[in-house]
């Protein structure tokens, strides 16, 4: 069982940053992909980012230029750089491991 811990979310206002970290347990973390996700209230969880084995990128649309994913093999941790944060982008941000494990999930709010 993979278990994964989130941390960095919080309050911001527009146009602020904040840096999620996902760390994953296990011994295999550098062969799998990782990768983001959030929901917001009333809607589907949605892709943010994914990062895989190669550190090739995928970015959702509405994040592309904003938003960067990035890892830490060494210290089995995921990383969302989060800059020029918009009011939608508040959502839970969840934490997935190999599209099969997920976080419990920590909260963005972008608000003034």
């Amino acid at each position: 069982q993979v278990q994964l811990v989130e941390s960095g979310g919080g309050l911001v206002q527009p146009g602020g940053s904040l840096r999620l970290s996902c760390a994953a347990s296990g011994s295999i973390f550098s062969t799998v992909t990782m990768g983001w996700y959030r929901q917001a209230p009333g809607k589907q969880r949605e892709l943010v980012a994914r990062i895989a084995t190669s550190s090739y990128t995928t970015y959702a649309d509405s994040v592309k230029g904003r938003f960067t994913i990035s890892r830490s093999n060494a210290k089995n941790t995921v990383y969302l750089q989060m800059n020029s944060l918009k009011p939608e982008d508040t959502a839970v941000y969840y934490c997935n491991y190999n599209y099969a494990y997920w976080g419990q999930g920590t909260q963005v709010t972008v608000s003034s």
